[in-house]
């Protein structure tokens, strides 16, 4: 799998700083938030397109899986789509707080939140059958820069209708959905 990071638009030490909380075992490609708009899906994909490139031939083969953050959310979604229009593979997109983007894809889409108002009403917006929401809420910024510490909800469930619930860390939820990309928890 091809990691890719789609940050917001924040300090460049808050993702770093992410990055550290998940301890993720493989390379990530950081799309440079503090030079280019996360927000832009043509700017995502170029990366897209210029991080596959440089990989591996074997790799180049394997699916994207993304972690997006707020408004890294907006560009990586639809980039995404992109990216599948021209016969490429995309496993999953987590979507870390990404209030009111639409989820609707052929492949899974993931919802963190930082609070269960953020998580509701984006889950009505379609996404994968699992997600997370901390509670109690955190500050938007803390929940991205320190998921460690972020306790809530793992839930399961389709259109804002929970089925299921437990407690979790975030940090936690987001490791096993990269663990298991597409297999809806």
């Amino acid at each position: 799998m091809t990691l890719v990071i789609c940050p917001g638009v924040h300090p460049a030490d808050l993702t770093q700083q992410f990055l550290e909380a998940i301890a993720l075992p493989q390379k990530v490609h950081i799309f440079p938030a503090n030079h280019k708009a996360p927000y832009s899906p043509l700017d995502v994909l170029d990366f897209f397109q210029t991080t596959v490139q440089n990989l591996e031939p074997t790799s180049q083969a394997d699916g994207l899986q993304i972690i997006a953050f707020s408004a890294g959310v907006v560009g990586a979604i639809a980039a995404a789509h992109l990216w599948q229009l021209q016969g490429k593979k995309v496993e999953s997109l987590i979507a870390i707080d990404g209030w009111g983007v639409p989820g609707w894809a052929s492949f899974p889409v993931y919802r963190v939140s930082h609070d269960s108002f953020t998580h509701w009403s984006s889950a009505t917006l379609g996404g994968a059958s699992a997600g997370f929401y901390c509670d109690p809420e955190v500050p938007h910024l803390e929940l991205w820069r320190s998921p460690q510490q972020a306790t809530g909800w793992w839930t399961t469930g389709a259109g804002g209708v929970v089925l299921t619930k437990k407690r979790a860390i975030a940090a936690d939820f987001i490791a096993q959905t990269l663990s298991v990309p597409s297999v809806h928890l």
